[in-house]
């Protein structure tokens, strides 16, 4: 049973740090695409940041250079900073994974990122 565990949101001021983690656990052969959405009621689901198949990054156009996306082994991480209130929302982690012979998309559960003074 392959999981995703998210942790690091929260509450933070404006200006301020958070980093996000999420590790993937379970039997998988490989990692193709490792990457952070975010979501807010009543708005669609949008990329943040992620890993493409070929290792290379991008990031939303609203990151600006304050976030930056890293990963080690089975675990990505989301630095994040100068938080604007904008930033509040929940964010997930998502990893495309192979479990041969096929390729599945897994999601974390989601974890509170709250920006406010």
């Amino acid at each position: 049973q392959v999981q995703l565990v998210e942790s690091g949101g929260g509450l933070v001021q404006p200006g301020g740090s958070l980093r996000l983690s999420c590790a993937a656990s379970g039997s998988f052969s490989s990692i193709i695409t490792m990457g952070w959405y975010r979501q807010t009621p009543g708005k669609e689901r949008e990329l943040v940041a992620g890993f493409t198949g070929s290792g290379s990054t991008k990031y939303g156009d609203f990151v600006k250079g304050r976030f930056t996306i890293s990963r080690d082994n089975a675990t990505v991480y989301l630095q994040m900073n100068s938080l604007r209130p904008e930033d509040t929302a929940v964010y997930y982690c998502k990893m495309d994974l192979v479990l041969p012979p096929r390729q599945y998309q897994y999601w974390g559960q989601g974890t509170q990122v709250t920006v406010s003074s």
